[in-house]
């Protein structure tokens, strides 16, 4: 991140002691979270395996506290007490009224008196040879595990029980960090001194609207009379725009000065953040409708799903992790040997990005965490500046569709006519579908001859390359093993946002002690990687911060942004049923892609599962076709301008000099050479987009089509 210099402390600069630190606890606290549960029950069956006994029917569970001693006794005189409750009804003067319900009441039936006496005697002893049991089992070696055991799970539920409050955290620390470092994401990252100041200026506006809503929204909680649920939630937010505020008011007051000199305002207009964008046009909406709480009512949305966008900051840590560890560079090695022509090489790295965009969660995480090795490696196989940034901006928008993807669990989790499993299977043959559009594109695309190397050469030594990877597949290997084996716990969509980091964690770890001092194992382009383990974590928990702060800012005010499309009733304007499913799919589809243009998928996928999909669900679109439609359309949108966001990650990840340069080699080139990377992913996507669409309902309309429906089992649930 572009944070200023300042002095430091034991080694670390203020900013890491006061940002860094606290976001790796955080984090940290989050994976705690995450295999609390799966760790509990597994400190569940070894307290049972350890402590109980079958023969005295004592479970561990009964051990877990200090027994009670039953107050009922348990040396009753059963004739006594049968003569002592048979006198009680003669003694009342008289009744209540609620009696007379029931007609009239008979004198209870002796028999019926002492059967019941002595059904309550008995379930009493039996009460006091469970305490007496559980007494005599009460050593020294249970009471000391099960300190360990329930710290453990008053930690985790301490956790679980204040997600809302450790996401706001977290999101509040890295926006601020990421304020202060110029780090948001825009069309255009700042450069120039009007760069930085228009952005200040943008973040006074948006911070302004921001802090307004979220007192009002405060103040009306306040004045209905009912007890405020979590009011720290609402101090943590209103502190938030605080000091974001006061931190751009003095930049706009005091602007930065930039080496490279003043710039132009057209150019600093699109250097504004996107999220800043959203927040002022949001916030101005909300104010002339007289809503003034709207802006906080919307964002507060991100504490309704916080296991989602605590699992998003995970797996943005695992992705900064897996940019600090070797293991891209050794799986380019294994396919270097073939001397693969760039279209063909690119196939094959999409091909694996694919399945590690899946497990980083979204497409950005990928593109931030690996775009630059990507790049350099289509560069150095001869590919050209274009077609490599098209790959790098392509690398992180086929695998959303695919298993364990965050997108897909998020979806599932907002509408129940889908599944996650049902999506992820249909997804697998999306995911087919659109790689091999790729892969046809670029064949047809090729300007020179694809040599592969022959076998006798390329196998040998794809072999020696696939030594130095070995150690890391095992270690993959036995880490997932021991996860579910000792843990009972399997690597999916549920448990990869805490899996992923705890594995890359040790694989960075191996990397690090086994290549220590080896510096020319790191190429030029990853100058970023660092030496050390414990240097490497924080560079890495650094980079996290950053890309948090930006990511989620984006995200909460999409969902502000969803809610102005939602209130303006836009949606009203279009029919709910249209005349057929193809006018219907058109206009869906359509919709989608604008949407995607313009917002981040997590924040789109609530507004269209509240507007959008319910259009599909009347029009006949089945549920599953139509979230894979979704899905396919919002990567299009990530292509598209004004916003791009795939291409605005890459321009980040690989650098605006080197965008330019590429833009420069080829503008005395025909139309497609000059915007080969913007067409080439459209063109692929687009065409992908029309299959998925249009496709099923073929099927559908045409019955001489319906052999097709055999290739594809069907998804189980």
């Amino acid at each position: 991140m572009n944070t200023p210099e300042s002095q430091k402390i034991l080694g670390r600069t203020l900013l890491e002691w006061f940002s860094s630190l606290p976001v790796f606890a955080l984090l940290l606290l989050t994976l705690i979270i995450g295999t609390g549960e799966m760790v509990h029950g597994q400190l569940l069956k070894l307290g049972e395996s350890m402590f109980g006994d079958s023969q005295a029917q004592v479970q561990y569970f009964m051990l877990r506290a200090e027994p009670v001693k039953p107050d009922c006794n348990a040396n009753i005189n059963v004739d006594a007490e049968l003569a002592k409750q048979s006198a009680a009804p003669a003694a009342k003067a008289g009744g209540d009224d609620i009696d007379d319900l029931f007609g009239d009441q008979k004198a209870t039936d002796p028999a019926v008196l002492r059967k019941s006496i002595e059904q309550a005697l008995a379930i009493c002893k039996s009460k006091h040879d469970i305490y007496n049991k559980v007494v005599q089992h009460q050593t020294q070696q249970v009471k000391a595990y099960r300190t360990l055991e329930t710290s453990f799970f008053g930690l985790f539920q301490v956790g679980t029980d204040n997600r809302p409050l450790i996401l706001l955290l977290m999101v509040a620390i890295a926006a601020i960090t990421t304020t202060l470092g110029f780090h948001h994401i825009g069309i255009r990252p700042g450069h120039y001194t009007k760069d930085y100041l228009l952005q200040s200026i943008s973040q006074v506006v948006s911070s302004g609207l921001l802090l307004l809503s979220c007192v009002r929204y405060y103040q009306i909680l306040q004045g209905s009379g009912v007890p405020i649920e979590h009011p720290l939630i609402h101090y943590i937010w209103m502190t938030l725009f605080a000091t974001l505020l006061l931190i751009n008011l003095k930049r706009a007051i005091m602007p930065v000065k930039s080496p490279y000199g003043d710039g132009d305002w057209s150019g600093a207009l699109l250097s504004i953040p996107l999220y800043a964008q959203m927040a002022t046009v949001a916030g101005v909406y909300f104010l002339v409708k007289g809503h003034h709480a709207g802006l906080a009512i919307y964002i507060n949305q991100l504490m309704e799903l916080p296991s989602i966008f605590m699992n998003l900051g995970l797996f943005i840590w695992a992705g900064m992790l897996l940019k600090q560890s070797r293991i891209v560079d050794l799986f380019m090695n294994v396919l270097r040997p073939w001397k693969l022509s760039p279209q063909l090489l690119t196939y094959f790295i999409l091909i694996g990005a694919s399945f590690a965009t899946a497990y980083t969660g979204a497409s950005g995480i990928f593109v931030i965490a690996a775009g630059g090795i990507i790049y350099h490696e289509v560069r150095g196989s001869g590919g050209s500046r274009q077609f490599a940034l098209a790959a790098t901006a392509m690398s992180g928008s086929l695998g959303v569709v695919l298993r364990p993807c965050l997108l897909v669990v998020f979806i599932a989790a907002l509408n129940k006519q889908v599944t996650s499993s049902g999506l992820y299977h249909w997804g697998f043959y999306v995911f087919l579908l659109t790689s091999t559009l790729f892969f046809l594109a670029s064949q047809m695309l090729r300007t020179q001859r694809a040599n592969i190397e022959s076998l006798m050469v390329a196998v040998p030594a794809m072999i020696r390359q696939l030594v130095p990877l070995l150690p890391y597949v095992v270690l993959v290997v036995a880490i997932v093993a021991i996860y579910e084996l000792a843990l009972e716990t399997k690597l999916n969509e549920i448990t990869a946002p805490t899996i992923m980091p705890v594995l890359l964690i040790l694989i960075l770890v191996y990397d690090k002690v086994t290549n220590k001092g080896k510096a020319e194992l790191t190429p030029d382009y990853a100058s970023h990687r660092q030496d050390g383990v414990e240097t490497s974590i924080r560079y890495a928990t650094n980079e996290t911060i950053g890309h948090i702060g930006a990511l989620l800012s984006l995200m909460t005010l999409s969902l502000a942004m969803g809610g102005v499309i939602e209130r303006s009733e836009v949606m009203g304007y279009f029919p709910k049923v249209f005349e057929n499913h193809w006018t219907a799919m058109t206009f869906l589809v359509v919709t989608k892609v604008i949407l995607g243009m313009i917002m981040d998928p997590f924040g789109a996928v609530v507004l269209v599962s509240g507007t959008l999909a319910p259009i599909a669900y009347a029009n006949n679109i089945d549920p599953l076709h139509f979230w894979m439609m979704t899905l396919v359309a919002f990567e299009l949108g990530y292509l598209l301008p004004p916003v791009a966001l795939n291409q605005l990650l890459t321009r980040q990840v690989i650098g605006e000099e080197e965008v330019t340069e590429a833009d420069k080699e080829v503008k005395h080139l025909g139309f497609y050479r000059r915007y080969e990377r913007w067409i080439l992913p459209l063109a692929v996507i687009t065409v992908g987009l029309v299959v998925v669409s249009y496709g099923p309902l073929l099927i559908h309309d045409y019955p001489q089509l319906v052999f097709v429906k055999s290739w594809f089992p069907p998804a189980t649930q």
